[in-house]
């Protein structure tokens, strides 16, 4: 029409080149196990699934470790949220996930991709939380204390990045709410652990990655109109 190219035809082209890149062995056992060859590519192409943000998790957490080893404060449970919302803001995608593209050409929806990346993710920073927490003897008492709210700084994270399809917003809404959690915990109790070590937060943490969770299949249940620009 009027000369225009049909910019849906040459997009389907350059992703059907791009998604030609032949799996690897690992992709290969993800699309046995998914039954998606489409969903294993979306797994091992998810950014906080890469290996510099996994370099960087790690970095962070050996660090939190270290300062507690050195000073005696538990600071690996207070890092483990902020690093999971991170990551799960991130799989979200737009803008910042060079796959995100390709996946809406994907016959399978939003909720399907974020089903699968976001346990990986969770699970992934959650092993990593553990084992530094393991490593530091003054936070071996919360171990399992962070895990309730990393799973509510991470449900919030996700939900305004999907609300707000970015995930830039949703990393920073996820460590803005984690922050004021500590310090308004730290400032009632005088404990700098108080956000992870009191009992009486675990059901308000629990409500709100409930609520999250639900917005969060709320919008994506339908389907968007495909974007053939970064976000």
């Amino acid at each position: 029409m009027n000369g225009k190219p049909d910019l849906d035809r040459v997009w389907l082209g350059v992703a059907a080149q791009v998604w030609h890149r032949p799996p690897g062995r690992g992709e290969r056992a993800l699309a046995v196990l998914l039954r998606s060859p489409g969903l294993a590519r979306a797994l091992v192409s998810t950014p906080s699934l890469l290996l510099p943000w996994l370099l960087a998790s790690v970095t962070t957490l050996a660090a939190g470790a270290s300062a507690s080893l050195a000073t005696g404060t538990a600071l690996v449970p207070l890092l483990a949220p902020v690093v999971a919302g991170a990551g799960i803001a991130y799989a979200y995608g737009p803008g910042v996930d060079p796959a995100y593209e390709l996946t809406r050409t994907m016959p399978v929806g939003d909720r399907m991709v974020l089903l699968v990346r976001v346990p990986a993710v969770f699970g992934t920073d959650a092993l990593l939380g553990l084992a530094a927490s393991a490593a530091s003897a003054h936070a071996a008492a919360l171990t399992f204390g962070w895990l309730v709210p990393m799973a509510a700084v991470s449900a919030l994270a996700l939900a305004v990045a999907t609300v707000a399809r970015s995930a830039n917003t949703g990393a920073a809404a996820g460590l803005t709410a984690w922050c004021l959690t500590v310090v308004g915990a730290r400032a009632a109790t005088g404990s700098t652990d108080a956000a992870v070590a009191r009992p009486a937060l675990l059901v308000p943490y629990a409500l709100l990655a409930v609520v999250c969770a639900a917005v969060v299949l709320i919008a994506t249940a339908t389907p968007s109109a495909p974007k053939r620009g970064w976000s």
